[in-house]
């Protein structure tokens, strides 16, 4: 057995390469530029761009809403289907079908 140990032993004898594998340690988790470090802010920058990429497809929404809604054809189709406004003298019937009228609960 003590052979078995000096020969794997027997590199972290030489000072260049103990020096060496405390210099990586440091470098890799406890200085301020370690990888552990930027692993996390690559996290957050995988995530904000994520956001980004989201909040890009919002606006293209939303500016597609509002060409709709700068004519007024456009104003009066949102205004009717989704306040259910009407012109006067005119009658509304809204039709809801079975499967769009939610279930009760039993207990209720």
């Amino acid at each position: 057995m003590s052979k078995f140990n000096i020969k794997y032993l027997k590199p972290f004898k030489n000072i260049y390469v103990l020096v060496l594998i405390v210099f990586v340690v440091w470098m890799l988790f406890f200085d301020a530029h370690s990888w552990l470090f930027h692993h996390e802010l690559n996290g957050d920058i995988n995530e904000l761009e994520y956001q980004k990429e989201h909040y890009r497809n919002e606006m293209a929404k939303d500016n597609k809403a509002i060409k709709e809604l700068s004519t007024d054809e456009g104003i009066e189709r949102t205004a009717r289907e989704t306040y259910y406004m009407k012109k006067p003298n005119e009658d509304i019937f809204i039709i809801e079908y079975e499967d769009s009228i939610p279930k009760h609960k039993k207990d209720e």
